[in-house]
């Protein structure tokens, strides 16, 4: 079995192969309460750091990833119509 450790640089490794900065087009075509629950993942994925786990692989994520993968979740929600709700669900917490 592998540890954690070993799991984060087998990550590392795959996404420093050749090509994976390469921009890819993805059409996507779900309900909104989809969209929704999507950027709710992203946003809670993105804020998840477990420091208790050295080799998580979210700890390895850098700035300029993360502001990108935000940036989906945003995008996502504006093409659904989906901004002002998320604003208010936000507004809930």
């Amino acid at each position: 079995m592998f540890s954690t450790n070993d799991i984060a640089k087998i990550y590392d490794t795959v996404l420093s192969i050749p090509g994976m900065n390469e921009n890819v087009k993805v059409d996507l075509r779900m309900p909104r309460k989809n969209v929704l629950l999507l950027s709710k993942v992203i946003e809670r994925g993105l804020t998840v750091k477990d420091k208790d786990q050295p080799g998580n692989v979210l700890n390895s994520i850098d700035e300029a990833t993360i502001t990108q993968l935000s940036t989906v979740a945003t995008e996502l929600l504006n093409k659904a119509g989906l901004t002002e709700m998320n604003e208010k669900l936000n507004a809930l917490k």
